[in-house]
């Protein structure tokens, strides 16, 4: 009867440990199936936080960069404009104005004023405060512009040579003809007037200025010869010139002015100039006629 109950007793104790383990066991199988999926969920919601972290590090870097970028693109800009401006102001600054004439450099702010644009015209950022009197000679380092025909304190109106009103003397360079450049309108070819039929002319021959006007020195190129044509109902041939000086890009110019001293004679020369299609060759009106100065605007 004792051995029963001690073999009971170990049975029960053997029983109630194997159960305890049991549950155990289970107990801790259930806490850490609760307790996995919440760190998994803690590990993924910090590991999100800091890749997002990175994302914003990232993209505040990206934004710098690309500011950097802009600010570059910006000098290189200014740094090609600069160096453009240089290019231009160095083979401006290459021309050598005659004896007796001095350059003055100017910037060209406007195109083309007037009711209609009516007068092919520029304007300059410099008056006669400045230098840039009436009657100046305006050219680049590619031929001959045009003259000043109104002057301000600070600003002044150019007359290009391609309009109608515009006069210049000038001489071909190899054959020394001489004739009057006239302007024919925008982007039009200009007109060599009053070249007799025999007179020698060759296509492709370079005009410059004859300097006899008094307004332009000797020897500035205006022009170059395209084509000649010849014609039994005419006095004079028809020649028609292309201008040297690109006329439609203009940003910087030279004024070709005189010297004191100078200026008295040239303006006596130019109000002398008349238009040889109403006057004698020789720069001076018919009897009886009607003289016009020549390169005056109508």
């Amino acid at each position: 009867m004792v051995l029963f109950l001690y073999l009971s007793l170990f049975t029960w104790n053997l029983r109630t440990g194997y159960l305890d383990t049991l549950a155990t066991h289970i107990g801790l199988e259930f806490v850490g199936a609760v307790i996995k999926p919440g760190k998994w969920v803690k590990r993924q919601a910090v590991g999100f936080w800091e890749h997002y972290i990175d994302l914003v590090d990232v993209r505040r870097r990206n934004d710098e960069l690309e500011a950097q970028v802009r600010e570059a693109l910006a000098a290189l800009t200014e740094a090609r404009e600069d160096e453009a401006e240089l290019v231009r102001l160095r083979a401006l600054m290459s021309l050598s104005p005659p004896s007796g004439w001095e350059k003055l450099g100017a910037r060209v702010i406007a195109h083309r004023l007037g009711l209609q644009a009516e007068l092919e015209s520029i304007v300059l950022g410099k008056g006669y405060l400045q230098g840039a009197s009436v009657r100046s000679p305006v050219v680049t380092h590619e031929g001959v512009v045009g003259r000043v025909f109104r002057s301000g304190p600070y600003t002044s109106t150019v007359l290009l040579v391609t309009d109608p009103n515009s006069r210049i003397a000038v001489v071909s360079q190899n054959n020394r003809t001489p004739g009057i450049i006239v302007g024919a309108g925008p982007r039009n070819l200009l007109e060599l007037r009053y070249v007799s039929q025999n007179a020698p002319l060759s296509v492709g021959e370079m005009l410059v200025t004859s300097g006899q006007a008094g307004t332009f020195p000797k020897g500035l190129p205006v022009a170059r010869i395209v084509s000649i044509e010849y014609s039994d109902l005419s006095l004079f041939q028809r020649v028609m010139a292309e201008p040297l000086a690109n006329l439609d890009n203009l940003e910087e110019v030279l004024l070709v002015t005189q010297i004191p001293g100078h200026a008295e004679l040239a303006a006596m020369a130019d109000e002398a100039l008349v238009d040889p299609g109403r006057g004698v060759g020789n720069g001076q009106p018919e009897q009886g006629g009607n003289a016009t100065a020549v390169g005056t605007p109508r």
